[in-house]
């Protein structure tokens, strides 16, 4: 289902930092997480927020009790106008890839100049809940399930999603010792990353803030007491290959993946503009990325893990590209052993793959993280000058989502 773009342009992307289950933003909702992310990418100056002709907001699982409305309170209350519409999209892992896709597709289709993207989730604030208690409770049949867990697991399968990393292990005949390995590696990368700043123009700060729109009533993002700001990936920390070695298998008693190589449980948001090249020169913009091609592609359920897989051999062959064409590639580490399946099913160097680490060390937002991947790999391939690169996920249930990008300036 691959789909090439004439005229689609990544302008800019931000994020916030990624917070630790329960750490220091967990009490933000993912509505509030959203706004905040929208309105510092609004204040960057590059876009006018009165331009904005839609908003594509993802969220897998409610955080608040107007989750219902997500979508449409982001938009508003980050200041785009009343008139743009909001529509909420759902792809599970994939869901962050899926808005940059459908602005695209708009653009493609002439439907709209300039849209916003965010992709905003708190994995913290997902619900214990019960979707039989209206109804009333009898005697033993007291049904009450931790929203969390139940997400991680796929009933039609019948599979964890760590069991699918461990069913593709076998397959690729992948050691403990090479996944902690590939562990290591990202957390070493996500340390000299922050180390060298080079995340810095991709973070926004978080302060106690209040949202402000004409005739509705106030919202206000509050911090915990005593901090006054958040910038940081919280789940990023030194580690060692003995320390993930005394890890226990997560899944299967005599598994690979364990807590330390598996993508870390965190909150957070990112956000980013698609639009045309003729706005672009109207505002002076300079995009980072245009968006040449993206797809969607399915797999066994039993294997999800390998969904990139048929999704970035789709793009490169409606692009008439190689995997040798590609200089740099952003994979979401779901878990260690499934990215090593698609690497060396599509034989991609490690020295292309997540070169600031992955989400093993920032985390995995569901719905962000598409977005973060995306933007992370523009700004990279601004960085060293590379001209195509492409962003890629597995998806819960058997999918993967995937773009291509290519650097105007090369």
């Amino acid at each position: 289902m691959a789909t090439n773009y004439d005229d689609a342009w990544l302008y800019n992307g931000c994020r916030t930092g990624f917070g630790e289950l329960n750490g220091t933003i967990s009490t933000l909702s993912a509505t509030d997480l959203g706004i905040a992310v929208l309105k510092a990418l609004l204040t960057q100056g590059q876009v006018a927020a009165e331009d904005v002709d839609c908003l594509f907001a993802a969220n897998l699982a409610p955080s608040d009790f107007d989750a219902g409305y997500l979508p449409r309170h982001i938009g508003l209350y980050a200041g785009l106008p009343k008139h743009a519409p909001a529509l909420m999209l759902q792809r599970l892992c994939g869901s962050g890839f899926e808005l940059i896709a459908h602005a695209a597709d708009y653009r493609q289709l002439k439907k709209a100049e300039v849209m916003a993207c965010v992709g905003s989730e708190s994995m913290s604030r997902m619900p214990v809940c019960s979707f039989t208690s209206r109804n009333g409770f009898k005697l033993g049949q007291v049904d009450f399930r931790d929203y969390l867990m139940e997400l991680l697991y796929d009933a039609a399968a019948d599979i964890p999603m760590g069991c699918t990393a461990e069913n593709l292990a076998k397959q690729y005949n992948l050691s403990r010792e090479e996944v902690d390995e590939f562990a290591y590696l990202s957390f070493e990368r996500a340390l000299a990353a922050q180390k060298s700043g080079v995340l810095g123009d991709e973070i926004i700060t978080l302060t106690n803030q209040t949202f402000e729109c004409e005739t509705l009533k106030t919202k206000r993002l509050k911090l915990p007491r005593g901090v006054e700001s958040f910038n940081t990936d919280e789940h990023v920390r030194p580690t060692s290959r003995e320390t993930l070695a005394k890890l226990r298998p997560s899944f299967q008693k005599d598994g690979v993946q364990t807590g330390g190589n598996s993508s870390g449980i965190v909150d957070g948001a990112a956000a980013a503009f698609v639009g045309s090249m003729a706005y672009a020169e109207r505002r002076g913009i300079k995009p980072l990325a245009k968006i040449r091609s993206s797809a969607a592609a399915a797999v066994d359920p039993h294997v999800m893990g390998i969904g990139p897989v048929p999704a970035i051999l789709d793009m490169l062959n409606s692009n008439g590209l190689s995997i040798a064409d590609i200089g740099l590639f952003e994979i979401n580490e779901a878990f260690s052993a499934q990215c090593l399946a698609v690497a060396k099913e599509l034989d991609i160097s490690l020295e292309k793959l997540n070169v600031n680490g992955g989400a093993t060390a920032y985390g995995h937002p569901l719905a962000a993280t598409g977005v973060r991947c995306t933007t992370t790999l523009a700004k990279e391939m601004k960085r060293r000058g590379i001209k195509y690169g492409i962003a890629s996920a597995c998806v819960g249930g058997g999918q993967g989502s995937a773009l291509l990008l290519e650097n105007p300036e090369v």
